[in-house]
């Protein structure tokens, strides 16, 4: 009786090794081509970490692949626990990587920490590099973005000027978490420019030397607080438009002269009620001549029955001696 018992507890111990055994062996089936290729290439990632990377939904072929990348760039920085931290929170570890790449061979200081918040805040943050090593240009303005294809300026003389430039920008990496976006770059060169060419005399100034207006607007600094650092302001077209001054001072006597023709219409009115007035009063005034001429009489009739009023009778009159 005891023999059968080991027996079976033999066989039952024998089974379930055979089947861990199967177990381990199809797990590592599974992934002992990463496991391979990362041992391959330096990467030393743990067999069983890729298999607690699955358990943690986390892509173990993202993270091998990005892994070999930093091993054969030299980045060792970059260590598996900050790729799956990074993987876990969303974050794009493949642009991360390629992103601390090019900022090592460019010898451009950028670590991971930096680089994981500016990809976390929903920068681009390989764009970014790209644009810090290749400065991009920006045409100012824009006519998608504006709908306007010129930046218009009038210079003192009234000359309106109308102007297009091309910015050339790289990423400032340091002010790229918090920083304005190329729409605050476009907006203050615009200003600048605009501003620069009303503060010419003339507008001949400005069609002189169209760089005046670049070089005056870049000491102004416009790219503090931005993601982007201004690296050269190019004038690319300048043209005359109207002649606003011009304009301006035939409304301006347009204007007055409307003004003059009120004023005089409204003189013209108080004269003609003054006239109005006037012939009512003299209408008036004979009215009442009339009423006095006609108590005349009356008055007179009144002076006879008083006895204050006698006719004078002449000499010889009416037979009278």
């Amino acid at each position: 009786m005891g023999k059968d018992f080991l027996q079976i507890a033999f066989i039952i111990g024998v089974g379930f090794g055979a089947l861990l055994a199967i177990i381990f062996l199809a797990v590592f089936a599974a992934y002992f081509k990463l496991w391979l290729r990362a041992f391959v290439t330096r990467a030393r990632i743990n067999p069983f970490a890729l298999l607690f990377m699955s358990l943690r939904k986390i892509n173990p072929t993202a993270i091998v692949d990005a892994k070999i990348m930093a091993v054969q760039a030299g980045l060792r920085e970059v260590t598996t626990d900050r790729l799956e931290s990074h993987y876990l929170a969303g974050g794009n570890i493949r642009n991360v990587v390629r992103a601390l790449i090019i900022t090592h061979r460019a010898e451009i200081v950028l670590d991971w920490n930096t680089a994981a918040a500016i990809d976390l805040a929903g920068r681009n943050v390989l764009e970014a590099v790209q644009t810090s090593v290749n400065p991009r240009v920006i045409d100012c303005p824009d006519p998608k973005s504006f709908g306007r294809d010129t930046l218009d300026g009038v210079a003192k003389n009234g000359i309106q000027l109308k102007a297009r430039a091309r910015v050339t920008v790289r990423t400032n990496l340091k002010q790229l978490i918090g920083g304005a976006t190329e729409d605050t770059i476009v907006a203050r060169v615009g200003e600048g420019i605009v501003s620069a060419i009303g503060s010419c005399e003339t507008h001949n100034e400005v069609l002189a030397n169209p760089m005046l207006i670049a070089k005056t607007v870049l000491q102004k600094g416009l790219d503090s607080q931005t993601a982007y650092e201004i690296v050269s302001i190019d004038i690319a077209d300048i043209d005359v438009g109207d002649n606003i001054g011009a304009r301006l001072q035939a409304d301006q006597a347009e204007a007055d002269m409307r003004i003059a023709r009120a004023k005089a219409e409204e003189r013209r009115a108080r004269a003609v009620a003054a006239e109005q007035e006037m012939k009512a009063l003299t209408v008036e005034n004979q009215a009442k001549v009339v009423l006095a001429e006609a108590e005349i009489p009356l008055a007179m009739a009144d002076a006879y029955r008083g006895g204050y009023l006698r006719a004078k009778v002449q000499p010889g009159a009416n037979g009278a001696v």
